[in-house]
């Protein structure tokens, strides 16, 4: 009897089944003015600038979105969307960045759209691919802030390739140093009212003759190799009306080390046209014709920079991705919640803070 009751109470005893630990929660995604963005903003932006050949370098002004996709253990796939600002360092300037000025915006800015696939492995980022383009902001909206600002021109404007070879012909005459030579056309503004000015920037090499020498024979004139080049930047305004008046400033930047992955051959003053030829601002006359900044592009245009082109994102994942965009969305819409009085909702993680200003 007693083993039977001992049987009766044992079955009523509750029964307890091992549950498995819930998995881990993925971890929170990362916002665009994260400090983890802005290192990964801060790593892209420099290639950019490192790997670009023409025009100048680009600041960061704000990040617009970031994507993180674990590969493995402190290993991460890391897409960016960018949005840059021309600075006034041409890209051949040794300028810390830190230190260039950003164009303002009635200085009639240009603005970068880069998309950039960078990779964190054991705490170290690189970048795999960069997809970039860049334009001038519109006339009109120039004009509507600053009726009298002078407005970006054709880089092969005749009277811009006037202004550029009286500059460049003015500087060599006058100076003993070494005779320069045009690589290429940086910007390029015409004012038309109450003065004609022409305002000009351009990148200059210089050669292994002096400005003498080069009277008697330039065409013997050629940049200097490599491990004695000397790159440097010139602006120039020139008044043709009412009256004429030719003011130049050419600064050389000395001689630069090459870094081992940029080396000068990538670099402008081996890819551009020979003098006599110099009219396209330093790139073939399609690249240029009726352009008026130089084109981030033409540096930037890896497909596989963009998150919707890339393996490591399958179809499913970039569904789900706009699915959780919509439903954000909804929320944010049909939320009536009453709040307390100074409540302040927290910002979304994206897009970021806006360093400069909005184009």
């Amino acid at each position: 009897m007693k083993a039977l009751v001992a049987l009766i109470l044992l079955v009523q005893l509750p029964i307890h089944k091992a549950v498995p630990a819930a998995p881990a929660a993925p971890p929170a995604p990362l916002g665009c003015d994260d400090p983890e963005s802005e290192a990964a903003a801060e790593v892209a932006v420099s290639y950019i600038n490192g790997h670009s050949h023409h025009g100048y370098k680009f600041a960061l002004n704000r990040i617009e979105n970031i994507r993180v996709l674990p590969q493995g253990l402190n290993n991460d796939i890391i897409f960016l969307e960018l949005d840059l600002l021309e600075t006034t360092c041409h890209i051949l300037s040794p300028t810390p960045l830190a230190n260039c000025t950003v164009r303002s915006f009635t200085q009639h800015a240009v603005e970068g759209d880069c998309d950039v696939k960078l990779q964190k492995l054991d705490g170290k980022l690189s970048v795999l691919a960069s997809k970039c383009h860049s334009h001038a902001d519109s006339s009109e909206d120039v004009l509507q802030v600053c009726p009298d600002c002078p407005l970006l021109t054709s880089l092969n404007n005749t009277e811009v390739l006037t202004a550029v070879t009286a500059a460049l012909n003015d500087h060599n005459s006058k100076t003993p140093e070494a005779y320069l030579r045009l690589l290429e056309i940086g910007r390029a503004k015409i004012q038309y009212h109450p003065v004609h000015v022409v305002s000009v920037e351009f990148a200059v090499a210089a050669t292994n003759c002096s400005a003498k020498e080069a009277k008697d024979n330039v065409e013997a004139c050629q940049l200097l190799p490599d491990d004695q080049s000397n790159f440097g930047f010139c602006t120039a305004t020139m008044v043709t009306r009412p009256s004429q008046d030719l003011r130049v400033d050419c600064q050389l930047y000395g001689h630069q080390v090459p870094t081992p992955d940029i080396p000068f051959l990538s670099r402008p003053g081996v890819t551009y046209t020979q003098p006599g030829q110099d009219t396209s601002a330093g790139l073939a006359p399609s690249v240029v014709q009726g352009f008026t900044n130089h084109n981030l592009r033409l540096s930037h245009n890896n497909p596989f920079a963009s998150e919707s082109a890339s393996s490591e994102f399958p179809s499913s994942v970039l569904l789900s991705k706009s699915v959780a965009k919509r439903a954000v969305a909804e929320v944010a819409q049909h939320d009536k919640v009453p709040r307390p009085v100074g409540f302040v909702p927290p910002p979304p993680p994206c897009p970021g803070k806006i360093r400069h200003f909005k184009i």
